[in-house]
C-alpha cells in the first residue's frame, strides 16, 4: 500500500467498476463514490424486496440517473446475479473492458433453524455465495489479459462469529472469505487482488435488527472509503484480506492458532487422552498467525521421541446412536470404527458402499446400520438411524469430493458440484436430525472444514467456499442450539491419503492415517470436554490437535461527526493493520464485532460543536421547567383485565380476569397506561430542529412502582415533564418523566419514555444523557447459560386487543395502515410485548419494583416471545425475542425486585 501520496485524490478515471446490488445502502453509496470519482460504472440491481422477491429497473435506474446528472457515467443492468456473466457482458459492451467488481449484492432470510425451508437457505446461497461466484468467474479471464483486477468479496459479522436465526446467511458470509482467500492465491501473478470486508451499515437488511440511534450512525458512507483504498491502483499488495468497517471504525482480522498439544501416534492416542491435554489444545499463550496448514513434517519429527500417551478421564458411547456420513473409507471409517468400539450403535453413511465398514464393525462386536444415500438426501440418511436404533445422538458430517480447478479453468459444474456435496449436504442431514435433538434435548454435531476452507487454496475456489461455508453454518448453529443441549463444532483434519502413500516413508504415512483424526472427533462428540465446548474451530493432524481463531486489529477510529474520505484511510493504514501494539483483540460474537464500532461512536473531532441552535437549546430549557396541568385517568376492574388480557392472560388466570376473585391484582407493568394521552407542557417541534412524527421511534422504557398492591380501581393523575434532550448528530433523544399520582397526591408510578427522532440532531447538545441509576443501565446479560427461560406464543389478535388499553395508533390493527409504516402486517406494541415478558419475570421471580426495557425489534401477533432471565443478587436481567426468527425484541432490560417478595 503506497501510503506515502496521501494528500492526493483517489481517482479512477478510465476505470470500469461492476457494483452488485447498487440500487440502495451501501451499492448505491458504492455506485455515486465511483462515479464521482472518474470511473464508468455498472449499477447492477435486480430490484428485489431485501428477502429477494420480485424485481423493478426502478432502483437501478435511479442510481444511474444521479451519476449522470453529477456529470459521471452509468449504465443499468437488472440482471440477478446468479447471471453474472451477463452483468460483466454489460459492462464489456458499454465500457469496452471491466477493472473493479464489487461483489455487494444480497438478501436476508433470517429465521430459525427448525423452520428454516430449503428455499431459505437455497436462494442465501444462491445470491450471496452462487451470485458472487458467477460475477468474478466472468470478469476472471479480462482481468488475467489486461494483468488488472480488483475484487471485493462481502462477508458479515453473522459469518465471521455466527448469528442466531441466520445459519443461512453465516454460512454464504464466510464462504466468501475462503472464496476471497484462494482468488487472492490465484490472482497474484496477474495483479489480481482480492478482499473481503465485513461491513456494519444502515439497509434495508439491518433495520430490523439494530437499535435505531445505532443506525443513524452507521452510514453507508462509512464503508465506501475502505474499499476505494482496496480496490486503487497503488494498493499493490493487501490481498486476501478481512476487514470490519462501519461507524467509523476500520479493523483487520487474521487467524490465529494456538501451539496445541502433540501426542505419540500410536494405540495410546485416545479421546481420553486427549481429554488429558485439553489446556494445551486450548492455550493460546503461544500461538502462530498461519496462511496455511500447519507444519506437519516438522511436528512429525518432534513426535518421535513422545512416550506413550497419558489417559485422561473414560470417554464411551454406550446408548448413543452415531450417524457418520462418507463412512466408507479414509477418514469417515476411521470415526466409525472408533465410535463403535466405544460402544455406539454406527449408521455408516457412504453413497458408494457402506457395506465393508459395516462388516468390519459388526465382526469385532459392534452394532452398525449401513445408508447407501447421497448426503443431498439428508432425511433418508437420518431415517436409517430411526428405523435402526430408534433415534440420533451425534452426527458426524465428513462426507466429501473434491474438483480442483484453477479458477480460469473451472466450470459451474465443478463449482455445483462441491456445494451441493459439502455444503447442502452438511445442511440437510443436520436439518433432518434437527427435530430429535431438540426434542430429547440432546445433539452433538462435528461438521467438517478444511485448511483449504481457512487459509484458501491455489485451483481450490470451489472447496474453500463450501469448507469455510461450513464454519460459519456451524459458528450460528452453535448459538441455536447451546441451550437445547446441542454442541456444534468444526474440524479441519490433515490426513494421509493414496495420493500421499507414493512419496512419503511408511513410518510418515502411518503417522498421518486417520485413526489419529478420530480421537478429537469423538472427544468433541462426548459429554466430557470442558466449557466452551461448543462452537470451536479445531485443526489436527500427525498427533497433532491445536485450536484456531480471529484475532482483530486495534484498528482505528475515525471521528463521527466528519465525513471519512479514502484520503483519511489510506494514510492510517499501517494502525488500521497493526497487529502488534498491543491493542489486538480475539472477537467470538456479533456482540464482539459491534464492541469496537460501538465505542466509536463517542469519537468526535476536537473543538466546539459547529452547529449550535440557541433557540432550540433556550425552548429545551424552557420546556424542562414547565409545569403540566395533569391529565385524569379513572379507571376500575374492567380496565385492569383488560389490560391484563391484552399482555396474554388466559382464562385460568382467575386473578387477572376475574374481578371476584381473592387475590385479583393488576399486573405489575399495567403502570405504563394511565401516562397513556397524557397532555405534555411543551411541543416536541420547539425543542428538537426539524420534527416529523414519522421519523420518531419509541426507544427505551423504564417504569417504576410506587406502590403495592396496585389499586385495582380509582382516579390517578399523571405529570409529565422533560427530563433531558441528547443530541446523537444526525438524531435526537427525548426523555420525559412522567409521575403518577393518586387522590391523596401519593406517588403510585413513574415512567420514563425514551424516543429517539431521526433527522432532528446537531443543535449543539449534549452527545450523552445523564446516569439515572436503573433507568439507564446498560444490563448486560451473564455469560452463563439463562436461570429461567419462558415461551408465550401471542395470538393472532394481540394487537388489536392490547391497543383498547390506550394507545389506539392503527399501526397496531389497519394492515394497509401498517404496510406503509414497511411491516407486512400490524404489528404488536412495544409496550405489549414489555408487558409479556414483565408478566414472565413476576411470574418467575416475584413482585419488582422497577423495570427497564429497550425495544431491540418488532414482534408481529401470533409469534412467540421468548424471554431469558438471569438472577444476580436482587436485580433479575433480561432479554426476549422472537423464537420463529430468532431475532430480538427487547434488549438492555433488568427489574430490580421488592425486598422480601421474592419467589427464587
Amino acid at each position: 500500500m503506497n501510503v506515502n501520496s496521501s494528500a492526493e485524490n483517489l481517482r479512477f478515471d478510465g476505470k470500469v467498476v461492476v457494483v452488485t446490488g447498487a440500487g440502495g445502502g451501501l451499492g448505491r453509496a458504492y455506485a455515486l463514490f465511483f462515479g464521482s470519482r472518474g470511473a464508468n460504472v455498472v449499477v447492477n440491481d435486480l430490484g428485489g424486496s431485501f428477502k429477494g422477491e420480485g424485481n423493478s429497473t426502478k432502483a437501478a435506474d435511479v442510481v444511474v440517473d444521479e451519476i449522470e446528472k453529477a456529470g459521471g457515467k452509468a449504465v443499468a443492468n437488472y440482471d440477478s446475479v446468479e447471471f453474472g456473466d451477463k452483468i460483466i457482458e454489460t459492462a464489456v459492451k458499454t465500457f469496452g473492458t471491466v477493472h473493479i467488481l464489487i461483489n455487494n449484492a444480497g438478501i436476508l432470510r433470517d429465521i430459525a433453524f427448525r423452520n428454516m425451508k430449503d428455499d431459505d437457505w437455497n436462494l442465501i446461497m444462491k445470491v450471496h455465495v452462487k451470485g458472487s461466484y458467477k460475477c468474478a468467474r466472468a470478469a476472471w479471464p479480462i482481468f488475467r489479459k489486461q494483468r488488472y483486477g480488483r475484487i471485493i468479496n462481502t462477508a458479515s459479522a453473522a459469518g465471521l462469529f455466527g448469528s442466531f436465526g441466520q445459519t443461512n446467511y453465516a454460512a454464504a458470509k464466510l464462504a466468501m472469505v475462503g472464496f476471497s482467500e484462494t482468488l487472492a492465491k490465484e490472482g497474484a501473478k496477474y495483479n489480481i487482488l482480492c478482499n473481503a470486508i465485513a461491513p456494519i451499515a444502515a439497509s434495508r437488511m439491518t433495520e430490523t435488527v439494530m437499535p435505531p440511534e445505532l443506525l443513524e450512525t452507521l452510514k453507508p458512507e462509512w464503508v465506501v472509503p475502505l474499499v476505494a483504498v482496496l480496490v486503487h491502483g497503488s494498493n499493490e499488495e493487501e490481498s486476501g484480506g478481512i476487514f470490519e468497517v462501519g461507524g467509523g471504525h476500520i479493523a483487520k482480522l487474521r487467524w490465529e492458532r494456538s501451539k496445541g498439544a502433540l501426542l505419540k501416534t500410536d494405540s495410546s492416542l485416545t479421546p481420553s487422552a486427549l481429554l488429558k491435554k485439553w489446556g494445551d489444545i486450548n492455550d493460546f499463550s503461544s500461538c502462530e498467525y498461519p496462511n496455511g496448514p500447519a507444519n506437519f513434517m516438522e511436528l512429525l519429527e518432534l513426535a518421535r521421541g513422545l512416550g506413550t500417551n497419558e489417559q485422561g478421564e473414560g470417554v464411551s458411547f454406550k446408548d448413543k446412536v452415531v450417524v457418520v456420513t462418507g463412512a466408507g473409507a479414509g477418514l469417515g471409517r476411521a470415526y466409525a470404527l472408533l465410535f463403535a468400539q466405544l460402544g455406539a450403535s454406527v449408521v455408516v453413511n457412504d453413497v458408494m458402499n457402506p457395506g465393508p465398514t459395516v462388516d468390519e464393525i459388526r465382526k469385532a462386536g459392534g452394532k452398525a446400520a449401513g445408508s447407501k444415500h447421497s448426503v443431498e438426501d439428508g432425511e433418508a440418511v437420518i431415517e436409517t438411524a430411526v428405523k435402526a436404533f430408534g433415534t440420533v445422538h451425534v452426527v458426524i458430517n465428513n462426507a466429501g469430493i473434491l474438483r480442483d480447478k484453477s479458477f480460469a479453468a473451472m466450470t459451474d459444474e465443478q463449482w455445483d458440484q462441491v456445494m451441493a456435496v459439502h455444503l447442502n449436504g452438511t445442511y440437510k442431514v443436520t436439518k433432518a436430525a434437527w427435530p430429535i435433538f431438540l426434542k430429547q434435548k440432546y445433539g452433538r454435531i462435528i461438521n467438517t472444514t478444511s485448511s483449504s476452507g481457512i487459509y484458501g487454496n491455489f485451483g481450490q475456489a470451489n472447496y474453500s467456499a463450501a469448507k469455510l461455508a461450513i464454519l460459519g453454518f456451524s459458528r450460528a448453529l452453535a448459538r441455536e442450539g447451546s441451550k437445547y443441549n446441542i454442541l456444534v463444532n468444526t474440524v479441519a483434519p490433515n490426513a494421509g491419503t493414496a495420493m500421499t502413500a507414493t512419496i512419503f516413508t511408511e513410518e510418515m504415512v502411518q503417522s498421518f492415517k486417520p485413526d489419529y483424526i478420530a480421537p478429537l472427533v469423538a472427544l468433541l462428540s462426548s459429554d466430557k470436554v470442558p466449557e466452551p465446548a461448543t462452537g470451536g474451530l479445531y485443526e489436527t493432524g500427525s498427533g497433532w490437535f491445536g485450536k484456531t481463531r480471529w484475532q482483530r486489529s486495534g484498528g482505528c477510529g475515525f471521528p463521527v461527526d466528519t465525513p471519512l474520505t479514502p484520503e483519511a484511510v489510506r494514510s492510517s493504514w499501517k494502525a488500521i493493520i497493526n497487529f502488534d501494539d498491543g491493542r489486538a483483540d480475539h472477537p467470538e460474537s456479533p456482540q464482539d464485532g459491534l464492541k469496537k464500532v460501538m465505542q466509536n461512536m463517542q469519537n468526535r473531532k476536537p473543538g466546539p460543536k459547529k452547529h449550535t441552535n440557541q433557540e432550540v437549546l433556550g425552548n429545551i430549557e424552557k420546556a424542562k421547567k414547565a409545569k403540566a396541568q395533569g391529565t385524569r385517568f379513572e379507571y376500575n376492574d374492567k380496565e385492569v383485565i383488560l389490560y391484563n388480557l391484552g399482555i396474554g392472560a388466559k382464562k385460568t388466570d382467575l386473578k387477572w380476569v376475574f374481578e371476584g376473585d381473592e387475590n385479583f391484582e393488576a399486573l405489575p407493568t399495567f403502570g405504563v397506561i394511565p401516562a397513556f394521552g397524557t397532555d405534555v407542557p411543551f411541543s416536541y417541534d420547539e425543542i428538537i430542529p426539524k420534527f416529523n412524527p414519522m421519523m420518531l421511534l419509541h426507544g427505551e422504557q423504564f417504569l417504576e412502582i410506587k406502590k403495592y398492591p396496585i389499586p385495582t380501581s380509582g382516579t390517578l393523575t399523571s405529570y409529565p415533564t422533560l427530563l433531558e434532550v441528547i443530541d446523537k448528530g444526525a438524531a435526537a433523544v427525548i426523555v420525559t418523566r412522567t409521575e403518577t399520582r393518586d387522590f391523596a397526591g401519593d406517588l403510585v408510578f413513574a415512567n420514563e419514555s425514551t424516543v429517539f427522532v431521526r433527522g432532528s440532531g446537531n443543535f449543539g447538545g449534549p452527545a450523552k444523557g445523564a446516569d439515572r441509576g436503573a433507568a439507564t443501565a446498560s444490563n448486560k446479560p451473564p455469560a452463563r447459560k439463562p436461570d429461567a427461560v419462558i415461551d408465550e406464543k401471542t395470538t393472532e389478535d394481540q394487537a388489536v386487543l392490547y391497543r383498547l388499553s390506550g394507545d389506539r395508533n392503527p399501526l397496531h390493527v389497519d394492515p394497509d395502515f401498517s404496510k406503509v409504516g414497511g411491516f407486512k402486517t400490524p404489528i404488536l406494541h412495544g409496550l405489549c410485548f414489555m408487558g409479556i415478558a414483565g408478566k414472565h419475570v413476576y411470574q418467575t421471580f416475584g413482585a419488582f419494583k422497577n423495570i427497564k426495557v429497550r425495544f431491540a425489534g418488532v414482534v408481529l401477533p401470533g409469534q412467540t416471545l421468548r424471554t431469558e432471565m438471569w438472577k444476580e443478587g436482587n436485580k433479575v436481567i433480561f432479554q426476549a425475542g422472537v423464537v420463529e426468527t430468532g431475532k430480538p425484541a427487547i434488549a438492555a432490560a433488568a427489574a430490580q425486585l421488592v425486598e422480601g417478595g421474592v419467589k427464587l
